[in-house]
């Protein structure tokens, strides 16, 4: 109702202001006519016709009224023309929004998918004529063609700066750490020493580990080394294959698995074997043989009991360095047997064994294989 109101208010002003114009322009009109016709009258009455048109239309500015009363008009009716009310057309969204495609049957479906594999109208496969084809193909081929030959010199670059016999970058750990045999889940050596099922896989392990360390194999492949120093082979050719020194498996004596089978695990006494990690060009201990010990780290000491160590305690020098497994072929790593003869049963320890000498790190925090394992036992009659 109130924009009603304003509307009809704006209309009567909008003809208001009409009606004035028309007014001017009406006496402007006129006051033109009159002029015209005094000038074709004789002169002697022209002054006195002038000043009687003069006094019954005074002077004014209409061309600045006129442009006055337009403008004001053209501002009206815009301001009229925004408030004016949209049309119930404009209203109906429904013709606005985008009608569905009409659906398409099966064989329509199948129609098009033939004419796109193959129209024969435009001799186009799958949209493309064959020249187009032809220019997509050679593109590929030239592209992959051209990365295979960048790969492949990337590659040739790559092998021929490097040395397959001792590597430009070595990120193996310095100093090393140590495993053991049997390999454990969880670390934990829990078996009843009257069950045979319950210490069967620990014997299997030890088999597996010990295989290459056979009296024949070593005798057939490598040397006796007496010595009591570093193997150095550094005066041969790169090449050249280096020999390793023997380490036989009888020399493990109780543990070995030869004289007992069962590496003590029937018997309740186990054997575990230890090896330093190889690590390619490294001299441990510096001069001096690596030392291993062994001790209880949670758990009653008491409950270790002695402890013995096949064929000794130590890693011997004649056994380093390593050089790598393309040269040092028949390489076969000390190993250190540790046999725990009275362990006392029922009772759940923590063992660590460690390697100590000059160099080696056996404490740290953040891998506990640096240097040192450690596994538990729990041995039950």
């Amino acid at each position: 109702m109130v924009a009603r109101e304003k509307v009809l208010k704006m209309s009567a002003k909008m003809c208001r202001l009409t009606s004035m114009a028309l007014v001017d322009v009406v006496g402007i009109t006129s006051t033109f006519f009159s002029l015209s016709v005094k000038n074709m009258e004789p002169s002697s009455t022209e002054g006195g016709a002038e000043e009687t048109l003069l006094k019954n239309h005074p002077p004014s500015v209409p061309h600045k009224v006129i442009l006055k009363h337009g403008q004001e008009l053209e501002e009206e009716q815009e301001e009229l023309a925004e408030h004016q009310p949209l049309e119930q057309e404009d209203l109906n969204f429904e013709r606005w929004k985008r009608r569905p495609l009409p659906k398409r049957t099966l064989h329509q479906k199948i129609d098009d998918l033939k004419t796109y594999l193959w129209n024969a109208e435009t001799n186009e496969f799958m949209g493309r004529s064959g020249k187009s084809w032809s220019l997509i193909l050679l593109f590929y081929a030239a592209l992959y063609t051209f990365l295979a030959a960048m790969f492949g010199g990337c590659m040739f670059c790559l092998m021929w700066s490097i040395s397959p016999y001792h590597p430009t970058f070595n990120d193996r750990v310095m100093p090393p750490g140590m495993t053991m045999a049997p390999h454990l889940e969880g670390h934990e050596i829990a078996f009843n020493a009257s069950d045979r099922k319950s210490w069967k896989k620990y014997t299997r392990s030890m088999d597996d580990y010990l295989k290459s360390y056979n009296d024949g194999t070593q005798e057939r492949k490598n040397i006796l080394c007496t010595q009591d120093r570093y193997f150095m082979q550094d005066d041969l050719e790169e090449s050249a294959e280096r020999k390793a020194c023997r380490f036989m498996r009888s020399w493990l004596g109780d543990c070995s698995g030869l004289q007992d089978r069962d590496y003590g695990y029937s018997k309740g006494k186990p054997c575990v074997l230890l090896r330093m990690n190889r690590i390619l060009g490294y001299l441990p201990g510096r001069g001096k043989p690596i030392n291993v010990t062994c001790g209880v780290k949670k758990g009653p000491p008491e409950a270790l009991g002695e402890i013995q160590f096949f064929p000794k305690s130590i890693f011997e020098l004649k056994y380093y360095p390593y050089y790598g497994k393309a040269r040092h072929v028949n390489y076969s790593a000390p190993v250190v047997a540790v046999r725990f003869s009275r362990l006392q049963y029922d009772t759940h320890i923590q063992v660590q064994c460690k390697l100590n000498g000059k160099g080696i790190i056996n404490d740290s925090p953040t891998d506990r294989y640096l240097g040192s394992v450690t596994f538990s036992f729990d041995v039950g009659a």
